[in-house]
């Protein structure tokens, strides 16, 4: 690791032009809305949820070569029948009747007679039961049959089917349902009344639906359900509307704040709030009755109320009973309180009740123990023996250890079971591929030769290309449809399809970046697994929790509900070792011939700037060998003086200057698109025209409409950790200015650092503060259900 200033300065010198002044980049103005859907602004990372919904979009396969149906023509002009034709035509009406009544009377004596005459057996077969007919009577009558006739013929050679053509996905925009314009018109007229912008009129009528108007007019803090709006502007929108009716007492507000909170708790990950921690909140937002402002938000449906109860390790334990209790009578449990909105609750019930079911039941018949244990060879044999006998296992490592359900994945395809992987991101399913495939080939190559983890060449294909490359298959048989991403499996458009019941046609689901699931998704996975299919989480756990609420993989390794597979596999290289370190809470110096990891050291906000621009433009492809469009540039933040506002503005005007003609946007800039809060695709731009913004993502073609850009869209070059998780580039350069140094986190540093595979550059401002984080500053703790739920379902595996 180069950490001398000198070292460093000959590595990336200072000259060069000045990027341009940091400012707000197009379509990023509203954190609260931020393209990259991050599920956290209260947290370090302070990444708010972009508001679109994701609803999927079919592939547009090309399906029109349907086999033409082949049959004899009926031609009745021909032969006898035109000669027919024209006597009938010289004869009367009543003539041409009774000529056509003698011919079916003469017709049906001639099949009476047929049917009266004996019957030849098998005069009327034909083919293969003719041939075998004939072969009997030989027999009989003591001759010898023909040998062919009990002989199967040659089959033919089976033609392999042409492997299919993929058109590029069209991934559009999730947009809200259109709604009326006069609804909208209403809504607009309440909103300028009450002093409230007026562009808001859309996203209001969307959100509260029928009679918007009304409602907004009846409550006016139902404007707290529209993305960004805060309880302090809910209430002068309220004062303005109501007048002297309007106070913090006021029961509507009580249950709107309530609600509210829920929301912002889901946005940091908590799927439910202890009800004190719910109580003083709505405190500090001026609700003078806290537990009547509850008890609104429950009777009006808005939320509910849980009591779980505390049998975590360290909880109090239960009282024992007393000689004064009754007969009968249990000693009362400790429980906690708590509260969570509808659809987080039975999101994680769900959940519970999938697992559970995946974890009784038994695995189909696919495959003895002995198939299973003697494929059990190389560093996946502890992986694939806890497989074969259980339905739900959890495999964790870094990004070596992917190479371990790559070849899990190999083994059981290699025993017949449908087998369905799926990722993050396409760059995540585009490695996952290559790893795949190699292990598909190494198994072929030598069935008993040595680890083919450890093969010359193995899953070297994952190490080339950039991430938004439109290369996500590897050419093998099958693999395109084996490997997807989770979205794309849930969506419909990517996978093996779902059988007749709804099921996912798969005897096998492994889960690569596990740790990224949030509690709907996983839910919606595990309701989907057929009785009998095997479930594998496999991830990194020291990388950042999932954008939405819930810590899925967390909550499962900590319930220890069945096998955990640990890979002893380390990730190479420098950089490995440092990640690895980190992960351990140790910021180690490391040996970097090759200037696989650099330090920078900046003293202020602007130098680090330009040092990014620097680094991108001029230095890494110039002293590392790679260029900048496979160079990222992770920071902490979208706001501030080197967010990724500033950062991707200044690199802009470097690497693609133009007037951002389209929205902000010129053909060939990097983005970062959002179809769905917590997923981001890197892209570019492509071009713009009354359709939209045409964007280039993971090969496919997406057309962002032009009131979903600001939304869904902004400039790629520098993104934040969270938006980056669970993609890889061949460099990266990780900016940590000195604002930043409060929101650092072990997690947020793990993740950063490790989106590098063969170089890191670190342009490093927060002095101590950085391994301060690393060895102190944990992920901050997430309220959910998901362990006491398991708890009552699965027992403890050990």
């Amino acid at each position: 690791m180069t950490t001398d200033p000198a070292a460093a300065e000959e590595t990336e010198p200072v000259t060069g032009p000045e990027p341009g002044g940091p400012g707000a980049g197009p379509g990023a103005d509203d954190d609260g809305g931020s393209a990259d859907g991050s599920r956290a602004p209260a947290g370090p990372d302070d990444e708010a949820a972009a508001g679109a919904t994701d609803t999927g979009s079919g592939e547009g396969e090309a399906s029109e070569s349907e086999p033409e149906s082949e049959g004899p023509a009926a031609d009745g002009a021909s032969g006898d029948g035109t000669a027919a034709a024209d006597t009938t035509a010289q004869l009367s009406e009543a003539e041409a009747e009774l000529a056509a009544q003698r011919e079916l009377r003469e017709r049906i004596e001639r099949r009476k007679a047929e049917k009266a005459g004996p019957v030849q057996a098998g005069a009327r077969l034909s083919g293969k039961a003719a041939d075998l007919l004939a072969a009997v009577r030989a027999v009989e009558s003591g001759g010898k049959p023909p040998a062919s006739v009990f002989t199967e013929p040659e089959p033919a050679p089976r033609r392999s089917a042409p492997a299919p053509v993929r058109q590029p996905q069209v991934m559009p925009s999730a947009t809200p349902a259109p709604v009326a314009s006069e609804a909208v018109d209403t809504v607009r007229a309440v909103l300028v009344e009450g002093g409230a912008p007026e562009a808001l009129a859309a996203q209001v009528a969307a959100v509260l639906g029928e009679g918007a108007d009304a409602q907004l007019r009846e409550n006016p803090w139902q404007l707290l359900r529209v993305a960004g709006v805060r309880p302090e502007q809910a209430d002068g929108f309220a004062r303005a509307l109501l007048g002297a009716e309007c106070g913090p007492d006021d029961e509507r507000r009580g249950g709107a704040v309530t609600v509210w909170l829920l929301e912002q708790a889901a946005l940091a990950g908590h799927t439910a709030l202890e009800a004190p921690a719910l109580h003083a909140a709505l405190a500090q937002r001026s609700v003078p009755d806290p537990d009547a402002a509850v008890q609104s938000a429950l009777a009006e449906g808005d939320a509910l109320v849980f009591q779980d109860a505390l049998d975590e390790p360290g909880a109090p334990p239960a009282p024992a009973p007393s000689e004064d209790d009754g007969e009968g009578e249990e000693a009362e449990r400790p429980v906690r309180v708590l509260i969570g909105l509808e659809r987080y609750a039975l999101a994680e019930e769900s959940l519970a009740d999938g697992l559970a079911r995946v974890v009784n039941s038994l695995p189909k018949e696919d495959g003895s123990a002995t198939d299973w244990e003697s494929a059990a060879t190389g560093s996946a044999a502890e992986l694939i023996r806890a497989v074969a006998g259980h339905g739900l296992v959890l495999h964790t490592g870094g990004e070596a250890s992917r190479a371990e359900p790559a070849a899990l994945a190999a083994t059981a395809r290699s025993l017949g079971l449908r087998v369905c992987a799926a990722a993050h991101t396409p760059d995540g399913r585009r490695r996952f591929a290559a790893l795949l495939a190699s292990a598909e080939r190494a198994g072929r190559g030598a069935a008993s030769g040595p680890d083919p983890l450890s093969a010359p060449g193995f899953g070297a294909e994952a190490e080339t290309g950039a991430p938004d490359g439109p290369h996500h298959g590897t050419g093998e048989a099958g693999t395109d449809e084996t490997v997807t991403t989770v979205a794309g499996l849930l969506a419909g458009t990517e996978g093996p399809g779902r059988d007749a019941d709804g099921m996912l046609r798969t005897d096998l689901l492994i889960v690569v970046d596990a740790p990224q699931l949030d509690v709907e998704s996983a839910a919606m996975l595990a309701e989907s697994l057929p009785d009998g299919a095997r479930l594998v989480l496999s991830g990194d756990p020291g990388v950042l929790w999932s954008a939405g609420p819930g810590r899925v993989f967390a909550d499962l390794l900590a319930a220890r509900a069945c096998p955990q597979v640990a890979s002893r596999t380390p990730d190479p290289g420098p950089i490995g070792e440092l990640v690895s370190g980190i992960g351990i809470g140790e910021l180690n110096q490391v040996a970097a011939p090759g200037k696989e990891v650099v330090i920078v050291p900046v003293r202020d906000a602007g130098e680090a700037v330009h040092r990014t621009v620097q680094l991108i433009a001029d230095s890494v492809p110039r002293a590392i060998g790679i260029p900048a469009e496979q160079t990222q540039v992770i920071t902490p933040g979208h706001g501030g003086a080197v967010g990724t506002r500033a950062l991707n503005t200044a690199l802009k005007e470097r690497l693609n200057p133009g007037p951002g003609r389209f929205g902000g946007f010129d053909p060939g800039d990097r983005i970062a698109y959002s179809p769905a809060p917590g997923r981001t695709v890197p892209g570019r731009v492509v071009k713009a025209d009354a359709d939209g913004l045409h964007l280039e993502c993971a090969g496919a073609a997406v057309v962002v409409p032009k009131e979903r850009v600001e939304q869904t869209v902004r400039h790629g070059w520098a993104l934040t950790a969270h938006q980056a998780v669970g993609a890889r580039w061949p460099a990266a350069v990780v900016v940590l200015p000195g604002d930043a140094a409060q929101a650092l986190t072990r997690p947020w540093i793990y993740s950063a650092f490790g989106r590098a595979e063969q170089h890191l550059s670190v342009v490093h401002g927060v002095d101590q503060a950085l391994p301060r984080a690393v060895a102190e500053v944990a992920a901050k703790p997430r309220t959910t259900r998901l362990p006491a739920l398991l708890r009552a379902q699965v027992p403890a595996a050990g």
